[in-house]
């Protein structure tokens, strides 16, 4: 699934918007939303399927000024998961009025980091039992690290001096690797395939992550998607 999808006649935030609602519905989730900040725009930018009730409260009562799951979004490279939240008074005041909206406490922040400065995370929730959210969060882990990538760039794109100064071009041994890693290959396989190093592979791969300014192979292949260099699997 690629945000890039054409939409006739729609415009950005109700693409985003659909998009987001589709990762929704493929992977048994039931909100998510983006958000973002380009520091050359000074843009700051918030798509979601929350109800419009719940995002005329959040913005009213300033809740983003608290929310701990943005706070320690930024903190963060790596997923923030809801549950491991400290429970301090800013957690029990944004999550108690989400309860009353109907949202969960499960949930998951992506964040995602650019190389200009531009920061954005990708978060959904689940109002599953635990023991059953706990399962579906390792399955969907992956791709939502490639969703927030790409949410991310397409939504940083938009901005022309931002797309040309984070656009580096990719060898074409690169691209294969990378391609090969999207299709559930293993460094070692791609080696083999390739008939190169497992050595050769990493080294293409630290390659291919610098030019995409990516600091995990998962954000690698999510701007890659992104970028229509290479295809999902």
């Amino acid at each position: 699934m690629d945000l890039r999808e054409n939409r006739p006649n729609c415009t950005r935030e109700a693409h985003v918007i659909d998009f987001l609602r589709r990762i929704c519905d493929q992977h048994g989730l039931d909100d998510a939303a983006y958000a973002g900040a380009n520091p050359i725009s000074g843009r700051v930018h918030g798509f979601m399927t929350y109800s419009a009730d719940w995002q005329a409260h959040y913005a009213q009562n300033q809740l983003h000024r608290i929310d701990p799951t943005l706070i320690e979004a930024r903190r963060s490279i790596a997923p923030v998961d809801w549950s491991r939240l400290e429970p301090n008074e800013n957690f029990d005041k944004v999550f108690r009025d989400a309860h009353d909206f109907g949202i969960s406490n499960l949930g998951l922040t992506i964040p995602v980091r650019g190389p200009l400065g531009d920061v954005g995370s990708l978060s959904v929730t689940s109002n599953l039992p635990r023991s059953e959210w706990e399962k579906l969060r390792k399955e969907v882990i992956y791709h939502l690290q490639s969703y927030a990538v790409n949410i991310h760039d397409q939504v940083m794109r938009d901005d022309k001096l931002m797309a040309a100064l984070t656009e580096h071009a990719l060898s074409t041994r690169e691209i294969e690797i990378l391609q090969w890693i999207a299709a559930g290959k293993s460094q070692a396989d791609i080696g083999g395939i390739l008939s190169i190093s497992h050595r050769t592979v990493e080294v293409h791969l630290r390659s291919a992550r610098t030019k995409l300014n990516a600091l995990t192979t998962a954000q690698a292949i999510g701007r890659a998607i992104a970028r229509g260099l290479i295809y999902p699997e």
